[in-house]
């Protein structure tokens, strides 16, 4: 088997799409004709799709906040697990939520991202969030 001419063959009849849709016969389908329904993904590939998704937040972060690197681990993934749930516009939004941690008042800062609809959605995950902001400590 020519795997090279097998790969154009298949991009070729079955297109190659970045975001899931129905297909002729309703089944959920992305990439390369892959069904989701029914193949779905494998870990191997739930764990490649997650590493691309963490460089992609830790890219936004670098460029929208510069000075998040500078704070602690538990502190730096606290904010990508925000940027990840909400993207980065929606972290954006907090304002002065980021001033604060960005001055290291970080208890301020985890009191003014509990005071959001964000937490109100999420309680469990935002007490979660907040307390790695508020300590420093996973």
């Amino acid at each position: 088997m020519n795997r090279e001419k097998l790969i154009a063959h298949l991009v070729q009849e079955e297109g190659k799409v970045n975001k899931p849709y129905r297909d002729t016969v309703g089944k959920w389908t992305a990439g390369v004709g892959r069904n989701l329904d029914d193949v779905g993904l494998s870990d191997d590939e739930i764990m490649y799709l997650l590493g691309n998704d963490i460089n992609r937040v830790e890219k936004q972060l670098d460029t929208n906040l510069t000075w998040w690197r500078g704070m602690c681990d538990a502190r730096q993934n606290a904010l990508a697990s925000m940027c990840f749930q909400l993207g980065i516009s929606g972290l954006l939004a907090f304002k002065n939520s980021l001033q604060l941690l960005r001055n290291g008042q970080y208890s301020a800062a985890a009191d003014e991202f509990l005071n959001s609809k964000w937490a109100s959605q999420v309680p469990a995950r935002a007490k979660r969030v907040t307390d790695m902001i508020r300590t420093g400590e996973y």
